[in-house]
């Protein structure tokens, strides 16, 4: 039985992946995207005070915000105490999982090969990330693991941009998750908020 958090991400097709040297950087990635139009978002554990910017957007209905580069169960519990939707795993780390559940989360745990996602599906993922995607074959790799799968949502990150993202689609990829092209930190120190807003636009137009 599919979480029921799923559709959500099926519809919303591209979910930012918030990676930022700074907070306050992260703070106005967020802000440029969602005036764009994007109201899903994914926290990496790597931006500094993660868990705090998590607690914040959380607290806004109108968004759907997620806990990304969740390594322990323990990082994966201050998620869920913060108010995290949806988990990220990069690799298959099962105690994630559990840690995930107490809240309700949804739980994406990665993958590369078949081996791999026979045992992220094993430890109970709710969706197999694949990563990195693009360095493994593109949305062919996404083709390949979705004839043996066909039943699996897979969330391809990793090389992913607005140019490519429709291949990723219609390959199969439930949703596709897009880090550096739409979070271009070096655009947003120089406050450059029209070309941010522009590739986000682009993405969401694909």
């Amino acid at each position: 039985m599919s979480h029921p958090l799923l559709p959500r991400l099926i519809e919303a097709r591209v979910v930012p992946v918030v990676r930022t040297r700074s907070h306050e950087a992260a703070r106005t990635a967020v802000a440029w995207l969602r005036e764009a139009g994007f109201t899903t978002f994914e926290i990496t554990l790597t931006v500094p005070n993660a868990t705090a910017l998590i607690a914040e957007l959380a607290r806004d209905p109108a968004l759907l915000v997620g806990a990304g580069t969740v390594r322990t169960a323990a990082e994966a519990y201050a998620c869920g105490e913060a108010g995290a939707r949806f988990i990220v795993c990069p690799w298959n780390e099962p105690e994630i999982v559990p840690a995930g559940r107490r809240f309700g989360a949804l739980v994406m745990l990665g993958a590369l090969t078949p081996d791999e996602v026979v045992e992220a599906l094993e430890g109970f993922a709710d969706v197999v990330k694949i990563f990195p995607a693009a360095s493994m074959g593109g949305p062919a790799h996404i083709r390949a693991l979705r004839s043996v799968f066909p039943e699996v949502p897979f969330c391809p990150t990793g090389g992913v941009d607005p140019s490519n993202l429709r291949a990723y689609l219609d390959a199969g990829a439930s949703f596709v998750g897009i880090g550096g092209k739409l979070v271009d930190e070096t655009l947003i120190a120089a406050g450059d908020k029209a070309a941010v807003q522009e590739a986000a636009r682009a993405a969401l137009a694909a």
